[in-house]
């Protein structure tokens, strides 16, 4: 499986900006910037994409591994807060923080300790990141 993303950059780092565009359309010449980066300009930015595909993949991969020992979440919360900091001349994702929040009846806190923890851990996403990566994990 191959999936594709593009993005157009036009200018300088600061003053320029770009577009990116997926393959199925869910983003089709969305913008991004220095300004959407590092200000609060409406668009996207790389690390909340990464956020996003950290919280989506973590998430759906806890609920392949509740299905696979008989569970099914009534709902799986999950956010992923990515911090992005200098390092020497440029920067460097450091971290990745899941916070999670389910409902998955007839599970103890135990067994859902272990499978949150395991699905953090090899999530597609959690292996390619090159970050800290934490959980924390509540049923609710």
């Amino acid at each position: 499986m191959v999936r594709k993303a593009k993005a157009v950059w036009r200018g300088t780092g600061r003053a320029g900006s770009g577009n990116l565009s997926t393959d199925s359309g869910v983003l089709a010449d969305t913008p991004y910037s220095f300004k959407t980066r590092f200000e609060s300009e409406k668009g996207t930015n790389p690390e909340e994409l990464i956020a996003a595909a950290h919280a989506g993949c973590f998430t759906m991969a806890l609920a392949f591994g509740l299905q696979g020992a008989g569970f099914t979440p009534a709902e799986l919360t999950t956010e992923a807060a990515v911090t992005l900091e200098p390092e020497g001349k440029g920067f460097r994702i450091s971290r990745s923080v899941l916070t999670l929040r389910a409902q998955v009846p007839n599970l103890d806190e135990t067994k859902f300790a272990e499978m949150a923890k395991d699905a953090e851990k090899n999530c597609p996403v959690s292996k390619v990141l090159n970050a800290e990566i934490t959980l924390d994990a509540k049923l609710v």
